[in-house]
């Protein structure tokens, strides 16, 4: 736990209420900085972003090892005192065994919730068969009893993000994995209200995570309206302060100009944020 700060089960005890009514958004950081700063805005709670942390060390998303993942994790979650929930991909692990292995290792990270895919990272075979996908969710809810029980666990059907636009298939995948034991389901990629709406309502009453990495028009109001839980934004904080920054360097390079740097953000006052961490 952070210094005079919540503990570990505080944090978990606090994410499970905030899935039990409302919603609410849970930014993703991608390094102890960003966790800080989105915690001084008053947000209730973060999550990792598995894309905003490769890119941070010079890898594509996915390039990361598990071990990498740990120590990513273990140095958000002591950085700050928001409960945080962890991107885990698909658990670094094909098989139960290794799922549940790993689970194990990241809860004890202290992270409030992680996530587990179902994608293989396999162009031919992008998704893991739903009977497949649903042994790993229930290794990972099986690892997660066996550590404790009180880590938050989100399930992922990647239909809409491996070019599998099917709503059914995302239906039925996130139904299984709610019989399998998640606490919390999720289908990135889709953006309808139609598809939101149809989602909301298989999956109850377990909460949906929806994602937001794109400008949307629809308003957090909107969505909860829908039936949201919560809402995350993956890697597009990451994406929004890389564009940023390249269209800067870009500036500089290629016309030898300063000019973006008048958009930046006063030294004063991240010396400020940054004093006053613990």
């Amino acid at each position: 736990m952070t210094l005079n700060g919540p503990s570990i089960a505080d944090k978990r005890r606090e994410f499970r209420k905030l899935h039990e009514s409302g919603c609410f958004v849970i930014p993703n950081p991608w390094d102890v900085g960003s966790a800080l700063y989105l915690q001084s805005l008053g947000f209730k709670a973060l999550a990792t972003t598995s894309s905003g942390f490769a890119w941070s060390v010079g890898r594509p998303d996915g390039g990361i090892s598990r071990d990498q993942a740990l120590e990513h994790l273990q140095e958000v979650v002591a950085a700050t005192n928001l409960p945080v929930n962890a991107d885990f991909e698909r658990g670094f692990a094909a098989d139960t065994a290794g799922v549940a292995e790993n689970v194990r290792l990241a809860v004890q990270t202290g992270v409030a919730g992680l996530s587990i895919e179902d994608s293989t990272g396999n162009a031919d075979r992008p998704l893991f068969p739903l009977g497949k996908a649903t042994e790993r969710i229930s290794a990972a809810r099986q690892a997660i009893d066996k550590s404790g029980g009180d880590t938050l666990l989100v399930a992922r059907a990647e239909c809409f993000l491996v070019q599998r636009p099917d709503l059914l298939e995302a239906i039925a995948r996130l139904k299984a994995y709610a019989n399998a034991g998640a606490d919390c389901l999720y289908a990135p990629g889709i953006r309808t209200r139609e598809q939101i709406t149809a989602l909301v309502s298989a999956v109850a009453p377990k909460p949906l995570n929806l994602l937001v990495g794109w400008a949307s028009e629809l308003t957090l109001r909107e969505i909860a309206a829908l039936g949201v839980r919560r809402v995350s934004v993956g890697g597009a904080l990451a994406r929004s302060a890389w564009g940023g920054f390249m269209r800067a360097a870009r500036l500089l390079a290629e016309r030898g100009e300063f000019a973006a740097f008048a958009d930046a953000a006063p030294g004063d006052d991240l010396d400020g944020l940054f004093a006053a961490k613990p």
